[in-house]
């Protein structure tokens, strides 16, 4: 699928010099679930075969029974990936993310604590080490760093919060700590998602490289109406669009990056963790 904006949103952008200006190039990649799933899964359309394993759910059991969640690790040996489209990477991106495992800043929300594997559909779907997984997402208010006040919200604003990413292991594991993300006009609540290869990191951030991954990630309707229920979530008075009303999640294949998320405990407060497999084709 060719890349594209993401005209839906109706925040007005900002100058050019804060977004990439190179189109996004066609790519196949694979977006899988974790091992152990709260929310559902993937789309089943457009995919190459994978074994599917039902989701189940302590608390959103009605996601769990409409949906699936794909594995990449039992077809991993034959090289066979689960492949799916590229989705735009929004007017909201920012060059040089920081290289760090929290992105929270001083930002208030539910913990979401993020486990990505990524795997290189061309060598056998073997482990990618050393890719950096950056990701950016808007605050319980519904504002990006960078950019705030387009959704209608005064606040400081130092261009990084909620914003970073890490280097893979040799397992090609990554793991984030940040937060739910709130919502804003005419899209669902979404997390962004680039996967770099060969880039430099020095003092704290990083240069040049390959994007071989640029995404979205989404969550659970259920799970998500409890924690937009919640403070600081609810004192965001902006009309909230619906995982089902969103164009960007429902265009060429964006389902599979629905995340497979499990509760940190009893409550909504305590946070959940999200796991997702992304398989990238390097070359």
């Amino acid at each position: 699928m060719t890349g594209k904006r993401e005209h839906h949103e109706q925040h007005d952008q900002q100058p050019a010099r804060h977004r990439r200006d190179k189109g996004l190039q066609r790519r196949r990649v694979l977006i899988g679930g974790g091992t152990v799933a709260v929310a559902g899964g993937l789309a089943a359309a457009g995919f190459a075969s994978a074994d599917t394993t039902d989701s189940t759910s302590t608390t959103a059991t009605s996601a769990a029974e409409a949906t699936s969640t794909v594995s990449a690790d039992a077809s991993a040996s034959a090289g066979v990936c689960t492949l799916t489209a590229e989705v735009t990477e929004g007017p909201y991106s920012l060059d040089g993310a920081l290289i760090r495992e929290d992105i929270r800043e001083e930002k208030e929300g539910v913990e979401v604590q993020y486990t990505f594997t990524v795997v290189d559909q061309d060598n056998d779907c073997a482990a990618l080490a050393d890719a950096l997984v950056e990701l950016w997402h808007c605050d319980a208010l519904g504002e990006y760093s960078g950019y705030v006040g387009k959704n209608g919200h005064t606040e400081d604003d130092d261009g990084t919060f909620l914003r970073g990413g890490v280097l893979t292991d040799s397992s090609g594991q990554a793991s984030i700590v940040s937060i739910w993300p709130g919502h804003y006009v005419s899209r669902a609540v979404h997390v962004h998602m680039r996967v770099h290869t060969d880039v430099t990191v020095a003092d704290g951030t990083y240069t040049g490289g390959t994007v071989v991954h640029t995404g979205q990630l989404f969550f659970d309707a259920d799970l998500n109406e409890a924690v937009q229920a919640t403070s600081p979530y609810s004192d965001n008075t902006t009309a909230e669009t619906t995982l089902a009303d969103d164009t960007i999640y429902d265009d060429g294949g964006a389902a599979s990056g629905l995340l497979t998320l499990t509760a940190l405990g009893s409550a909504v407060s305590d946070g959940y963790t999200a796991t997702l497999t992304v398989g990238v084709s390097t070359s």
